[in-house]
């Protein structure tokens, strides 16, 4: 007689219990209460609110007949590209051998940590699913203590802390700038305080710099140019280029580090086989040095950093604790100030702040401890990205980017931003 079983029996044990990823939840969840007639302001999802360029656009539709498999490691025109790119923006040298392209960085982020046998390292709060792909593949993680005044990002004693417990075990530690949830970005002091440490144990470090093209004063540094020997390079087209659902990322590894993209590659031709070719001819354009892309980009940074600027300032009048913004699409404000007064309304932790929010105002954010934060912490992380981007892009090259022209602009951002401030304060 064949036994009965239930059907998650025959799951893998590191995925049971696992739901659909953060973001992507409260994405569609907005969407449905949107379908319901409900006025939603969609703070979940950290999609740029920009078009792809017009250029791009434009190199995607004259090589929309390439239908061919490119190689593996990527089409070698877009691998020169992206080293062409890095030496201009970073000012660093590396070969088109040692770049690897994949259908967006989540894929090739999930690869390194199946193919590198190494703890997972990151902050706490870090990218809602950094912790999750180590736990698929059943790697340790280890979240670092943060402090709110140092933008709550990976700090060299925190990291001294962890690593001298057990000085020879390898590590991969993964470090975000401009930072998702935070938006803040690792000054040239910070990523040299750090080298010492990550030197003195060999730590692998993956630098995530997605959102490098939308640092506000376009001066992102690289942790490559301080520790180059140990450092993997991790972008792409989606948040700096608007090309979320293009899928197109890649990693840039040093010459050191080639049997590691050697083994990457080995891995992505038995997955994903090569990315999307007409993608990979499109993106060799994105990566060119041209003055409309520029304008693009400055122009993306301005709105972003007058919009940045406004929430912060309402958000501390309801009580928030939040340093400003330095790049990227996201604060990270905490409502412990306001405890007292949530709790007489039933909201005790992150979670019920955010439900309350999104069922009494419309407002959808996602809690803090989507990013590894305490459960019981007041906070949340807020996407400001519910505004037209190509109306704003349009705007911006006649008009003054300042808070009027936000309030003008990204009315559904400010708007949201003071609703959950008047929310807060009731």
């Amino acid at each position: 007689m064949i036994e009965n079983r239930s059907p998650e029996v025959y799951l893998n044990l590191n995925v049971r219990g696992m739901g659909e990823s953060a973001t992507l939840a409260i994405n569609e969840r907005s969407r449905q209460l949107a379908a319901e007639g409900r006025n939603v302001y969609k703070l979940g999802l950290g999609q740029s609110p920009f078009p792809v360029p017009g250029h791009v656009r434009e190199s995607l539709e004259r090589n929309a007949y390439q239908k061919d498999y490119l190689p593996v490691m990527g089409l070698a025109a877009l691998r020169e590209a992206v080293v062409a790119w890095v030496k201009r923006t970073e000012g660093l040298d590396y070969s088109m051998e040692h770049v690897l392209v994949g259908p967006g960085t989540k894929e090739l982020m999930f690869l390194i940590q199946l193919v590198y046998y190494g703890d997972l390292v990151i902050p706490s709060p870090s990218w809602v699913s950094y912790a999750p792909q180590a736990r698929i593949i059943g790697r340790h993680i280890h979240w670092l203590k943060t402090r709110p005044e140092s933008g709550l990002g990976v700090e060299p004693d925190a990291l001294e802390e962890l690593c001298e417990r057990d000085p020879n075990r390898p590590r991969l530690l993964i470090l975000n700038s401009p930072s998702n949830p935070t938006g803040n970005c690792y000054d040239e002091e910070q990523l040299r305080s750090l080298v010492a440490v990550l030197r003195k144990y060999n730590v692998l470090v993956l630098s995530d710099e997605i959102y490098s093209g939308t640092h506000y004063t376009g001066e992102h540094l690289s942790l490559a140019r301080f520790y180059p020997e140990g450092t993997i390079i991790s972008n792409g087209l989606s948040k700096w280029c608007g090309a979320g659902g293009w899928r197109l990322g890649f990693f840039i590894f040093p010459p050191n580090l080639a049997w590691l993209a050697t083994a990457m590659a080995a891995v992505a031709s038995e997955t994903f086989t090569s990315t999307s070719a007409p993608i990979q001819y499109a993106a060799v354009t994105a990566l060119e040095d041209r003055p409309e892309m520029d304008e693009y980009l400055l122009h993306s940074r301005q709105i972003l950093a007058a919009l940045a600027d406004h929430a912060v300032k309402t958000l501390r009048k309801a009580g928030a604790a939040i340093r400003p913004a330095s790049g990227g699409f996201y604060l990270f404000p905490d409502f412990e100030s306001r405890r007292e007064r949530l709790a007489e309304r039933g909201i005790v932790d992150s979670t019920s702040l955010c439900e309350a929010l999104l069922e009494q105002t419309g407002v959808a954010v996602l809690p803090g401890d989507c990013f590894g934060r305490p459960v019981e912490e007041l906070s949340m992380r807020i996407a400001i990205v519910d505004f037209d981007g190509a109306n704003a892009l349009a705007a911006a090259a006649t008009e003054r980017i300042d808070e009027a022209f936000v309030k003008r602009h990204c009315p559904r951002v400010t708007d949201a931003v003071e609703k959950m401030s008047q929310w807060i304060q009731s």
